[in-house]
């Protein structure tokens, strides 16, 4: 499962986004209602955990713009308005759920979980290539029927990877989707992951699904 979290404050949103992460879930983050809506038109989310009080465009104008447009994405408002007004305001905007400033994470990631189950329960998130499968609402993956365990941080770049299959995804572009910071080069966190990955899925299989693009990338296909 897709998260994305709309928190202007960025310590804040670097705790919400690790804390969603933590329970293996995929998480792209930015900080206005601006930002949001570019992510929204380049990808698709089963939650939106989103700040209402934010420069550019505030949550409640940001979730109208996506109603009015058909968007349906389940949204959690998270803010320090806890007047009555400020929710009938935030649920006729469109949104699902209404959690005020300051929360416990406990209860966030509950309501995450209940917003999940209710939304994306009964839809299918199975991806495949070849004889590989990950299922985002199990937290399973399987190739030739065999069970592979990753780690939380494995899963979500594999799933990341079986979204844009037969894409070439850069250090840049995994990195920011994936670890929620600015790429600065000089790293190699990504190499050792996508490594970790290829030991765990490829190894042992005469097909390799995992190909290094030398000078850019990987791509995840069948050669």
């Amino acid at each position: 499962m897709r998260i994305l979290v709309v928190e202007d404050e960025k310590h804040l949103n670097r705790i919400i986004s690790e804390a969603v992460e933590d329970e293996g879930y995929s998480v792209d983050s930015c900080y206005n209602g601006v930002e949001a809506l570019e992510y929204l038109e380049c990808a698709g989310y089963d939650v939106i955990i989103l700040d209402v009080m934010m420069p550019k465009m505030d949550g409640f104008e940001l979730v109208r713009r996506l109603r009015s447009r058909g968007d349906n994405t389940p949204v959690l408002f998270l803010t320090a308005r806890d007047a009555v007004a400020d929710r009938v305001q935030g649920l006729e905007s469109g949104g699902d759920y209404y959690l005020t400033k300051p929360f416990d994470f406990k209860e966030l990631m509950a309501v995450v979980r209940v917003m999940a189950r209710k939304y994306t329960g009964n839809r299918s998130n199975v991806y495949t290539i070849a004889d590989l499968s990950l299922d985002s609402n199990t937290k399973t993956v399987t190739r030739a029927g065999k069970n592979i365990e990753l780690t939380a941080k494995e899963f979500s770049l594999l799933e990341y990877m079986m979204r844009n299959k037969e894409v070439v995804l850069s250090r840049e572009m995994i990195e920011n989707n994936l670890w929620n910071y600015d790429y600065e080069g000089g790293t190699n966190v990504v190499d050792v992951y996508v490594g970790y990955l290829r030991k765990k899925m490829d190894t042992g299989f005469s097909k390799k699904l995992i190909h290094t693009v030398w000078g850019t990338g990987w791509v995840l296909k069948e050669k």
